[in-house]
């Protein structure tokens, strides 16, 4: 069952966030086996707008966002709520993962241990809490996932490191 859309306010909570969250968890990261230099085949910096497969959700200046037009979205066939490409200045950037639950959470962990390389499991290295934050990082992609276990909801950011910083430039509040 898909979630209701994150409300304004809660988005730019979640930014903020984010964006506090990031420093340390790149602190933490662990680094990518091999960057694929994109999301699931699709190189960042590709032009993306409307296609067969994409029908486009949110404009916020150069900012677009996208969506999956057919079926419900999934994360290496794993369900997922939400599933949001997004392009600055037409360039392909950024993909926003939000999911919800346990097993799904464990599920998509171990999808990411397995492709992008495995945690470093030595005390102090994860972090622990109610909040926890694992983060990837390679040449050209960063992955963010946050995962909150009291409400069971997770998010991640998969993101091309030279794009992000065009990104943050033109971050606007209702996409990130």
């Amino acid at each position: 069952m898909a979630r209701p859309p994150i409300q304004q306010p809660v988005a730019q909570l979640l930014t903020l966030l984010v964006g506090l969250l990031l420093p340390i968890s790149l602190a933490l990261a662990v680094p990518i086996v091999n960057d694929p230099n994109g999301f699931e085949g699709l190189p960042w910096g590709t032009a993306v707008g409307e296609s067969d497969q994409l029908k486009q959700v949110e404009v916020a200046g150069t900012l677009r966002s996208f969506e999956p037009k057919t079926g419900a979205p999934a994360l290496n066939a794993i369900p997922v709520d939400v599933l949001r490409y997004t392009t600055f200045e037409g360039k392909f950037g950024r993909v926003l993962v939000r999911y919800h639950g346990k097993d799904t959470h464990d599920r998509i962990l171990a999808y990411l241990q397995a492709t992008y390389g495995p945690l470093d499991r030595t005390p102090g290295q994860i972090s622990v809490g109610p909040i926890r934050v694992y983060a990837w990082h390679g040449f050209e992609t960063e992955i963010t996932m946050r995962y909150e276990s009291r409400a069971e909801q997770g998010v991640i950011f998969f993101e091309s490191r030279t794009l992000r910083e065009k990104l943050a430039e033109g971050n606007s509040g209702t996409v990130f």
